[in-house]
């Protein structure tokens, strides 16, 4: 039972000292081992390691790509010298974890500030260059692509890549904004102003050469009645002639009755005439 106990302790101990030898990477991070405090080995590949125990430790470190954004909107002020606020996101991760490890302690926090620093001098460099119309949407591509260029160079002296940096949201400050927002009110109203005019004065030219041409149609209808009629009368007189020197009593009889006719189409026609006149002529001697 002695030996038996003094086996087990074996054992033990024995898988003690292993389990303390074996680590494991997983694919999502990467593994610094440290001898008495110095980097001895850089573990980047996922796998079953070992290392001597109570002799050696192993830090890991976390290589997916992580997200850095800006807590508040960052102020910066453009070419024109007007203020713009800039909201802000970078994504980050390790490439490079010995690097990383002495740069900056392996501390997340730390890496963070440096690359929100490298950012913003980034950005105040660019916007001091560019007006607000550009920044905001002529060259805001060009803008992140070089802040993701010069970011990069120098995150890789501290073992990060920069994969991209982003500009969620180009504003101008309260104050400034009203005033613009009052000065294209400005603009927009004296733009209308200028088509409202320019329209009222179109419309009069319109009703103007509608006149015209009305008054033209009207002269030429009038003119083409006036010559019609006066050719209609002409050939009635010609008729009338012809008819007269035909039969010049039957004319004046027919022209008496249509005159009749005319003069009593109502019962209630009444005429004031001195009974001697032309005009009962036929009536007074109808034989004739």
């Amino acid at each position: 039972m002695k030996n038996l106990n003094v086996i087990l302790s074996g054992l033990i101990a024995i898988l003690i000292v292993l389990s303390m030898s074996v680590f494991t990477v997983d694919q999502r991070q990467n593994a610094i081992v440290f001898q008495l405090g110095e980097i001895i080995d850089v573990k980047t590949a996922p796998g079953l390691y070992f290392k001597v125990p109570m002799l050696q430790n192993v830090r890991y470190f976390d290589t997916r790509i992580l997200t850095m954004t800006s807590p508040e909107p960052e102020r910066f002020i453009t070419s024109e010298k007007k203020n713009v606020l800039v909201d802000s996101f970078v994504k980050w991760r390790v490439v490079d974890v010995k690097q990383y490890y002495v740069s900056v302690g392996g501390d997340e926090t730390r890496a963070q500030t440096r690359l929100s620093q490298t950012i913003n001098d980034g950005l105040r460099a660019e916007f001091g260059k560019r007006t607000v119309h550009d920044v905001v949407s002529g060259q805001r591509e060009q803008i992140m692509d070089i802040l993701r260029q010069k970011a990069d160079a120098d995150a890789r002296t501290i073992g990060v890549q920069v994969l991209d940096v982003r500009l969620k949201r180009v504003d101008l400050p309260q104050e400034v904004s009203e005033s613009v927002y009052q000065r294209m009110e400005a603009e927009r109203k004296r733009v209308a102003n200028e088509l409202r005019s320019t329209g009222a004065g179109e419309a009069e030219k319109i009703r103007a050469d509608a006149d015209r041409q009305r008054e033209v149609v009207l002269a030429e209808a009038y003119r083409d009645a006036q010559r019609t009629k006066g050719e209609g009368d002409s050939r009635a007189a010609a008729i009338y002639a012809e008819a007269f020197g035909q039969n010049p009593e039957f004319y004046a009889f027919y022209r008496s009755l249509e005159a009749y006719r005319q003069s009593f189409r109502n019962k209630s026609d009444v005429m004031v005439l001195d009974p001697s006149s032309e005009f009962f002529k036929y009536l007074k001697s109808p034989g004739k």
